[in-house]
């Protein structure tokens, strides 16, 4: 069976930032609701919005068609009342899934955005498409601060099967990086969560990004790692013989390596200090 895809008039697409994004975000936007994506660990499917549902994680997506004239209005709104707008895109579904190569809400968004910028906009994919926008990026710079970040939880494609089977491969991953930091725009790599990854992974990085944003599991699920326990990580992890990964501290060890190739101010850690701004 495909993806079930439904479109939708949204009456808000400007969620107020709480939780670990409040330090550097002002609000959340999300041009759909579900993803096609489906990563394993996914911390959405523990959300109402999976919970209620009666169709499967990654096998349904809602178009919110009227996106960019929601965001108009509501940004509108928002200058009127002097109020900064920073935002993060998208915390709970990717703006670059496959559906937006045709619906391209997203690109309409961009569009919108550069007729009403925010005062700073973090793109959140793991999606390759991204680079089909990096003239409405290139343009929106110049009106505010963009920064593009990838989600690349690991540097093994046999790995990312395991977790993510259904979201791009890493290499195009890092390949769509590439081109974004090529064009001047700042790009993060977001191993979000960190998953089991070669020694070599920091040194395929260099010249790829300007910062590092290292999550796991265990900080970066909204519930200490309660909730990727109740989505069976370590169970998976025990099953493909990768316990040794799964561990509490795991962030700190990565970071410590990771800082072996790169300066200290590039590297971030999720919980360590506010969402990266």
């Amino acid at each position: 069976m495909g993806i079930a895809i439904k479109e939708k008039l949204a009456k808000t697409v400007l969620t107020e930032a709480k939780g670990y994004l409040d330090a550097g975000y002002t609000h959340s936007l999300n041009p759909y609701s579900g993803c096609a994506f489906a990563c394993r660990y996914c911390y959405v499917r523990e959300l109402p919005i999976q919970k209620f549902s009666e169709i499967p994680w990654g096998d349904w997506v809602d178009i919110k068609t009227n996106a960019a004239e929601t965001y108009r209005r509501e940004i509108q709104k928002l200058r009127a009342r002097n109020k900064p707008v920073r935002l993060f895109m998208s915390s709970a579904t990717d703006p670059y899934q496959p559906i937006e190569r045709k619906a391209g809400i997203t690109r309409a968004l961009l569009r919108e955005m550069s007729d009403h910028p925010p005062d700073f906009l973090q793109v959140q994919t793991r999606g390759p498409l991204v680079t089909r926008d990096l003239d409405l990026l290139v343009e929106l710079q110049a009106k505010c601060e963009v920064i593009v970040s990838m989600t690349v939880e690991t540097d093994r494609e046999d790995i990312k099967r395991i977790f993510a089977p259904a979201a791009p491969g890493i290499q195009v991953r890092m390949k769509a990086l590439q081109e974004v930091h090529d064009a001047g725009i700042a790009t993060q790599a977001a191993v979000s969560p960190v998953l089991p990854f070669t020694p070599d992974f920091p040194k395929r990085l260099e010249g790829l990004v300007d910062r590092i944003w290292i999550d796991t599991l265990n900080i970066g699920d909204g519930a200490m790692g309660k909730r990727s326990a109740r989505l069976g990580m370590p169970r998976v992890y025990e099953e493909h013989e990768l316990s040794k990964w799964y561990m509490e501290d795991l962030h700190a060890r990565v970071e410590t390596y990771f800082r072996k190739y790169f300066p200290g101010d590039m590297i971030r850690v999720s919980k360590k200090e506010a969402y990266p701004q």
